[in-house]
């Protein structure tokens, strides 16, 4: 059995453990008390919202409000990010495939190359870290994400390949991959979305490595190519920037993104479409709308990879197991005429679905209410926000929205 089974049952064992103390102290270690939700929060089968009052029961059982905080900060920042990466995608659609900013390592862009080469992708490149971080990702559906940032900082920079080959990589097998927190961290990773390139040594691997890699490898005496200092690597791999390199550059949706328009009457027999991001009995549609008839629709070119890229079959089966505890009828073909049919035989005077990240969900929702009213539907927030009008949090960087964000999820634990 895989280490994650789809489906609320198997979500809900993993929320009961959460350990914020330890979580706190041993997250960035390959072997520390990380939760393992993010699959299931990924796909809505746990809400945000869920995990967060979740760790807050948790935490009221410390005496101060201060003592909650300390204990607790990290897993809710963490639970933050999740928030930050979905409300810039949203923002984005598609954009979140293109560099948000130039890149910082002194390389044009036209220096990597735009396809992952055949010895990272089979694991096969004879260094043991990374080839233990490829098969990893490729056999379970899951890396901890100290091994993401080094297996992407090594596509990027070692082997100078383009983010998106590696995203998409990523997106084909993480079982809680989506593009938004995927593709912005891959960003991050290559200082498209940060100040400088994140690169990593071998002090760094063998301090959070938990010993796995280094003594095991071949060139673990010679060859080690992140066997030297921090300076000696930015030397190594990068150029000096100009000293008129751009910064920060203020980010805009790109053309087309937005939610779907949503109906504005009341509908007595709604299709409910339930899509990959609310697999969980938190869906709005399915709480509004009990006993509706409802679909989900396996397409063969899914939604949340970019298109193109199929899906590995450990997530094919995570999304059928998530399924199985949902009452939704399973349809296949492509999403637009596969919901307008199952409308049309439904007797349904329109279709109900639930808000997304992905820009493509949205896009298929536009299209559908061109013929059809749709009702897009929002799942409880994880924090009281505004998103693109009067009030907004500032999304240019995590830290600015946090400053927003971080005293407003506290005033609801009473600290």
């Amino acid at each position: 059995m895989s280490s994650w089974p789809g489906g609320r049952r198997a979500a809900d064992q993993r929320l009961a453990a959460i350990d914020p103390a330890r979580y706190g102290a041993s997250r960035n270690h390959l072997d520390g008390a990380v939760t393992g939700l993010s699959p299931y929060i990924r796909h809505g089968v746990l809400t945000l919202a869920e995990v967060r009052d979740a760790v807050f029961t948790r935490l009221a059982r410390l005496e101060t409000a201060s003592q909650r905080r300390r204990t607790g900060e990290r897993l809710i920042a963490e639970l933050g990010w999740r928030d930050y990466w979905q409300r810039l995608g949203r923002q984005l659609g598609d954009g979140i495939w293109h560099d948000r900013e130039p890149l910082r390592t002194g390389h044009p862009a036209a220096a990597y190359a735009p396809e992952l080469p055949i010895d990272i992708a089979t694991a096969t490149t004879g260094l043991a870290c990374i080839d233990a971080f490829a098969g990893e990702l490729q056999q379970t559906g899951w890396l901890h994400n100290h091994a993401r940032m080094w297996l992407a900082s090594y596509v990027v920079h070692w082997r100078r390949v383009r983010w998106q080959a590696g995203a998409r990589w990523f997106l084909a097998h993480l079982l809680d991959g989506d593009p938004a927190s995927n593709n912005l961290s891959w960003q991050w990773v290559a200082s498209s979305f940060s100040q400088k390139p994140y690169i990593f040594n071998r002090g760094n691997l063998e301090r959070y490595g938990a010993g796995r890699h280094c003594d095991r490898c071949p060139l673990n005496r010679r060859g080690c190519p992140f066997e030297a200092s921090y300076e000696q690597l930015q030397e190594r791999l990068f150029r000096p920037l100009p000293a008129d390199a751009p910064t920060v550059q203020p980010g805009g949706a790109s053309p087309g993104s937005g939610p779907a328009p949503t109906a504005t009457t009341t509908l007595t027999r709604p299709l409910l479409w339930v899509h990959a991001e609310a697999l969980g009995p938190a869906n709005p549609a399915l709480r509004a709308h009990p006993g509706a008839r409802a679909v989900f629709v396996a397409s063969s070119d899914p939604p949340g990879t970019g298109g193109g890229v199929p899906l590995a079959e450990g997530r094919r089966r995570f999304l059928r197991e998530c399924l199985t505890e949902l009452p939704v009828a399973v349809l296949e073909g492509d999403e637009m005429p596969v919901l307008r049919q199952a409308a049309a035989a439904a007797g349904a005077d329109g279709i109900v679905t639930s808000r997304a990240v992905d820009p493509r969900i949205e896009a298929i929702s536009r299209e559908l209410a061109q013929t059809l009213p749709v009702q897009v539907l929002n799942p409880e927030a994880f924090v009281d926000l505004p998103e693109g009008g009067p009030g907004s949090p500032d999304l240019r960087r995590f830290s600015r929205y946090w400053r927003r964000a971080e005293p407003l999820v506290w005033s609801q634990a009473g600290g």
